[in-house]
């Protein structure tokens, strides 16, 4: 891809995201990232692998996957634009935890772990964007372990389609299914009667 038309992209997303950064941040992250394109159903990563890499979707949504002992394919999170993905390095594994699959065709930008946090780390600003996203992924874990704990499937199934109404008709019924811990069967009952009350 060309250098300046990365840059574009990379401020529109920035924009999009209500960040403001430096032509010089914008250069430093190129020189240490390459950028994919990703099938829909192709594999980023798999449990196992080095987590000296990360990455963040430019465009396309990505998610992460579990196997449990039955086989069963259990989604744990959805990435879509602005949002890391295989981050499992960023966040000090040495190795990644999970699987991560395209869900639809997407252009992810491949990071270096360690240079992005020198980079992290060198400046205040990307420092404090840092404690933002730390803290947001901790609000987002806390919600979750709340949803199982307190939350029937319909109020779970509510919350995400506030959270994440984009999503919906993005990504496929069964892989929300897993999401929300409930068999595709049961969301199909729940959105059909949901649908019923909103025409209400």
């Amino acid at each position: 891809m060309d250098k300046s038309y990365i840059i574009s992209q990379m401020k529109a997303l920035s924009k999009k995201l209500c960040l403001d950064f430096d032509y010089e941040v914008y250069d430093s992250v190129i020189e240490f990232s390459e950028f994919k394109v990703y099938s829909k159903g192709s594999l980023l990563a798999g449990i196992g692998d080095k987590a000296a890499k990360a990455g963040i979707v430019m465009n396309g949504v990505v998610r992460s996957y579990y196997i449990d002992g039955d086989g069963n394919d259990i989604t744990q999170f959805f990435s879509k634009e602005g949002s890391f993905c295989m981050d499992e390095g960023m966040m000090g594994f040495d190795e990644i935890i999970k699987m991560w699959e395209a869900v639809e065709e997407s252009t992810v930008m491949i990071f270096d772990v360690k240079k992005m946090k020198e980079l992290i780390f060198s400046s205040e600003k990307l420092k404090t964007l840092w404690i933002e996203l730390l803290e947001s992924g901790m609000r987002y874990k806390i919600y979750r372990e709340n949803g199982f704990l307190v939350e029937n499937a319909t109020e779970r199934y509510l919350h995400f389609r506030k959270l994440y109404p984009e999503l919906c008709g993005r990504v496929p019924q069964k892989h929300i299914a897993t999401y929300l811990g409930i068999a595709p069967e049961s969301l199909s009952r729940i959105r059909s009667a949901v649908k019923e009350v909103d025409s209400e």
